[in-house]
């Protein structure tokens, strides 16, 4: 189950946690990297010193490589670029913006750069600048998404970049991974499985919300502001729609979900709060460690791939 990504990233399986903001702590980090993934921090709009504490008490967990999600439209961006340049981190992966004047300082301490891109363009766009590889996101994945299925996006990202490509959105078990594989991805990032790791700080509510979820239980909120983003079904959700289809302006409905994550990752207030989670919730039953949820997606994969030999 080695994969050109396992060399480039130096770890054992090619899967990736995603690095949720409010979920992705140090403890979950740490676990899914010593499992023989790669563990990541969601530095989210957390300020640099609070990441450099996460920092820490990551590497006082493991001993083994572990990244940071460094989220483009925080407040904090060029400070918490200087926290993982300080602290050596050897990934970091980007999203909701491009990491390029960034580049050159992270390329000075030996670190991979890897952004999250929803299209063809932007994967190619960033290859130009030198990334070692692209998370191509589909629009299952929960949180902010983009317009492409996973299924469409990463073979078309395959094809027109040359590095590897990281397949993510609708993936929770070795099935997942397998068909990543199949179209052409390296290796998978996990994000809402993980969130039901014993590792995962999030608030129990918050766990059972996804436990408990079926097939149709996810819902696109906050289309019309160009910031798409996946949610569980709840009050918050069907409220955000009605203000939505008021017409209300984009300035006001952003500022309607600010501290919404928060309010339900650390808060455990899952009817009021964002409770972030991709399609394939329907899918977890049950609360694991992170060992055996890595274990079980690797077994699984060997089995498909394996049956397909004998079609």
């Amino acid at each position: 189950m080695r994969t050109q990504l396992c060399e480039l990233l130096e770890i054992e399986y090619p899967i990736l946690q995603g690095g949720m903001a409010w979920v992705a702590t140090a403890e979950l980090a740490a676990a899914v990297s010593n499992a023989g993934g790669l563990g990541i921090i969601g530095a989210g709009n957390m300020p640099p010193e609070l990441l450099e504490q996460e920092i820490q008490r990551a590497k006082a967990y493991t001993n083994r490589p572990f990244g940071v999600n460094v989220y483009y439209l925080s407040p904090h961006v060029d400070g918490i670029i200087e926290t993982v340049i300080r602290a050596k981190i050897p990934v970091i992966v980007t999203g909701a913006g491009n990491p390029g004047k960034h580049i050159p300082g992270l390329r000075a301490i030996g670190a991979r750069v890897i952004p999250v891109v929803p299209s063809v363009a932007l994967a190619k766009r960033l290859t130009r600048l030198g990334v070692d590889a692209v998370i191509a996101e589909g629009m299952e994945a929960g949180g902010h998404i983009g317009e492409l299925t996973t299924m469409a996006l990463v073979p078309q990202i395959v094809d027109a970049v040359d590095v590897p490509v990281i397949a993510a959105g609708g993936i929770a078990d070795g099935r997942g991974l397998a068909a990543a594989l199949a179209l052409g991805a390296q290796g998978v990032q996990i994000g809402t499985r993980f969130v039901c790791a014993r590792e995962c700080t999030v608030h129990p509510n918050f766990k059972n919300k996804i436990l408990q979820a079926r097939d149709r239980d996810t819902v696109v909120t906050g289309a019309s502001t160009g910031h798409p983003v996946r949610i569980l079904k709840n009050r918050f959700s069907r409220e955000f729609k009605q203000w939505e289809d008021s017409g209300l302006p984009r300035e006001e409905l952003e500022a309607l979900g600010i501290g919404k994550l928060r309010m339900a990752a650390q808060d455990g207030d899952v009817i009021n709060g964002s409770v972030m989670a991709g399609q394939i919730a329907g899918l977890i039953q049950k609360e694991m460690s992170a060992a055996e949820i890595i274990k079980e997606i690797i077994i699984g994969a060997e089995k498909v791939l394996s049956d397909l030999k004998g079609v």
